[in-house]
């Protein structure tokens, strides 16, 4: 790719961007979010045109207008959100890839064969009758790529691959891109978990506001420097919001559940929600990190165990008397449960102080509009105005809204689950740094997150879970990365 160049109304996503890529590589495509990697990407496959530069593949020129085109020269891609029907079956899905058949229609039986054929090349002995939607995520990703790769495939395109992945699950998709590296495919990854960058790269390229900073092998840039490449900023910066935070006394109970839980959801589980005090939530993938939060929250029915809110019986317990008591929640999947896409950012960001005055009293466009400035200045929401579709914002933008909805209802308590999950190093910085600044106006935080620096940075007091019980608790000084790791791995702590 030579000179590419693309701009939407009042933004300019590219500028003068170079890629290339050679056969045999993964090629990692790196930057914050908004810096141009989904844009360059969508150029690359046929989803959107350029507006000025050059594809040239295996040395000729290319044009196409459409993902088909691009995939029938041999540029694929399997995105973040894994483009499949969940409720049809293997070879159904990857015969709607390949629409296999003669005038329109599909044969069954040759479709079966290339589906069986497909997966053997990825080693994958699955039931091609099953929905696709009864398969772990991890078995839906090979799926997808194995519906992205064609016998022409020369370039295979994965976005943020392993997001959803676990530790194990990750380690064998890897294996799977080791072995279409041997195979001559030139592999695009782009991810935000650095250590995987440099586990299995081989050169990469950073972009930032839409231009290419750089392109190096990867043996030839540490990571701060990379770090510093993505951000523009020197890698001291960006550390000082992750070091330990000096805790201080909490204030005045807020939230208090005792033996809250739900059968085959939760274990019985005690905790408790202080004024100006930090909680962290730590535990592996599956260990009820989300479904505590949401038993809080009321969004889970609890069927044991009682929880008062500033001394006040909470329970039976909804999402509405939650936001009317001063609980607010950002929940994980920011996509699905956190944010409507086709609403603006102003509509997104009044949703629940609506809620909380109820639908006959109206909030006025005139303080939606001022609320929503309000927030996005002090958010930093990268947006032209108010009025963009919050599906058109990178992911740490999208993250900056479901974080001003929820401060807009002007909470005590706010319930932030995996708050930095798929955002960029700078968004992520950012957005501690915001944590601590709520802890200081007073409020009390829940913060769950898999990352357990960021709990270490920003945590008072950190409860442990394990395979859905609570089986630990640290506070203070005894906040420490191996104090959580020993206790999540079943290791006797002092004072946990």
């Amino acid at each position: 790719m030579k000179g590419i160049c693309k701009s939407f109304p009042g933004v300019v996503a590219l500028d003068n961007v170079d890629l290339t890529l050679r056969p045999g590589e993964v090629h990692a495509l790196l930057g914050e979010n908004g810096a141009g990697k989904s844009t360059l990407v969508k150029v690359l496959t046929g989803a959107i045109s350029r507006d000025r530069g050059d594809i040239i593949l295996d040395g000729n020129p290319v044009e196409f207008s459409t993902t088909a085109e691009a995939a029938n020269l041999g540029i694929s891609t399997v995105f973040q959100e894994v483009n499949l029907v969940s409720a049809m079956s293997v070879t159904k899905n990857l015969a709607l890839a390949s629409q296999t058949g003669r005038f329109g229609v599909i044969s069954w039986k040759k479709a079966r064969q290339d589906a069986r054929e497909k997966l053997k090349r990825l080693d994958l002995d699955i039931d091609l009758e099953q929905p696709v939607g009864t398969f772990s995520v991890a078995i839906q990703q090979l799926i997808a790529i194995a519906s992205a790769l064609n016998d022409n495939t020369k370039v295979l395109v994965l976005d943020e691959p392993t997001a959803s992945l676990d530790a194990q699950e990750t380690r064998a998709l890897f294996d799977i891109v080791r072995e279409l590296k041997s195979r001559g495919i030139a592999v695009v990854f782009i991810t935000h978990f650095l250590e995987q960058v440099f586990e299995i790269s081989d050169r990469i390229s950073v972009l930032r506001n839409g231009q290419l900073v750089g392109t190096k092998p990867i043996d030839d840039i540490s990571r701060g420097e990379l770090i510093s490449m993505m951000i523009g900023k020197e890698l001291g910066e960006v550390e000082s919001a992750f070091s330990r935070r000096e805790g201080k006394e909490p204030g005045a109970e807020i939230v208090r559940a005792e033996g809250l839980g739900r059968r085959r959801t939760l274990q019985p589980c005690d905790i408790s929600l202080h004024k100006g005090e930090v909680v962290g939530l730590a535990g592996l993938l599956g260990s009820g990190r989300t479904e505590l939060t949401k038993l809080i929250f009321g969004a889970i029915k609890n069927d044991s165990g009682t929880m008062t809110v500033n001394g006040k019986q909470q329970l039976p317990n909804t999402p509405r008397k939650s936001i009317n008591t001063g609980i607010a929640l950002c929940p994980e999947d920011r996509k699905t449960e956190g944010l409507v896409g086709e609403l603006t950012i102003r509509e997104n960001i009044v949703l629940s102080m609506q809620a909380k005055k109820g639908w006959l009293r109206k909030v006025p466009f005139k303080e939606q509009q001022k609320l929503a400035a309000e927030m996005i200045k002090a958010m930093d929401i990268a947006t032209p105005d108010a009025e963009k579709q919050v599906r058109q914002l990178s992911g740490g933008n999208q993250q900056k809204v479901v974080l001003a909805r929820a401060l807009a209802s002007k909470p005590d308590v706010m319930l932030l689950d995996e708050p930095t999950r798929g955002i960029d190093v700078g968004a992520h910085a950012e957005i501690i740094v915001l944590i601590r600044k709520l802890c200081e106006e007073g409020l009390a935080l829940l913060v769950a997150s898999s990352e357990i620096n960021e709990i270490v940075a920003v945590a008072d007091r950190v409860v442990i879970l394990r395979d859905r019980s609570k089986v630990g608790e640290l506070v203070g000084q005894d906040v420490t990365r191996d104090a959580i790791i020993e206790t999540i791995a079943g290791e006797d702590v002092a004072d946990s």
